[in-house]
């Protein structure tokens, strides 16, 4: 067994050799350590720091982008031309008992109030503001409900009596709108001059 002199006796060699390891680990580490601390400071120092200057000018481009694609979007009146244009061609295609047809039409007409009332789905009056889906909501659950039906029975009758309150039902929604102006009616011919009416018809 090895062993060392020392002031005031004798210790393990392979004890003191073994605590020089360690002692040479831990000066390691601590080595180690500092040296990540010390690329972590130098790393923090190249990152930007984002300003709050920044960070509104980010958000005014952000809103400068988002007015320009509102701008875009066709306007609730060019949508309600669509559906004009669909309930109109509805009628004559319900005279005639086209039924298919007049479901085509039906159909369209209440997908492009839906989008006219995406639009604007608010809207402002003198008196405040009125909810347009709630009104969209009362004309489809009704006039519009009652026109599917008379179409899905092939009743002329209840369908000519359908639209007309639905119409009602639209001037209804005109002047809570503040737009009393607008009186739609029975139409006089359809909009549509390429489509043929005729439920018989086997080509144009």
């Amino acid at each position: 067994m090895f062993a060392m002199r020392r002031k005031g006796g004798f210790i393990d060699a392979r004890r003191f050799f073994k605590e020089m390891s360690m002692r040479k680990v831990a000066g390691a580490v601590i080595v180690a350590i500092g040296f990540v601390f010390a690329h972590s400071v130098w790393l923090a120092q190249d990152v930007p720091v984002t300003s709050a200057a920044d960070d509104g000018t980010e958000i005014a481009t952000l809103k400068a982008e988002i007015d320009e694609l509102k701008g875009r979007l066709p306007s609730q009146s060019h949508a309600m031309m669509d559906v004009d244009y669909h309930f109109s061609n509805l009628w004559f295609a319900g005279q005639v008992k086209n039924w298919p047809l007049a479901q085509f039409y039906l159909s369209e007409t209440r997908s492009h109030l839906r989008w006219a009332v995406r639009i604007t789905p608010v809207r402002r009056i003198p008196g405040g503001e009125i909810d347009l889906r709630g009104l969209l909501e009362a004309v489809d659950s009704t006039g519009l409900a009652e026109i599917g039906t008379a179409i899905a029975d092939k009743n002329g009758e209840r369908f000519a009596g359908a639209y007309r309150r639905t119409l009602e039902g639209c001037y209804s929604c005109h002047r809570a709108a503040d737009k009393p102006y607008l009186r739609p009616r029975i139409p006089v011919q359809p909009e549509s001059r390429i489509i043929n009416f005729d439920p018989a018809a086997t080509w144009p």
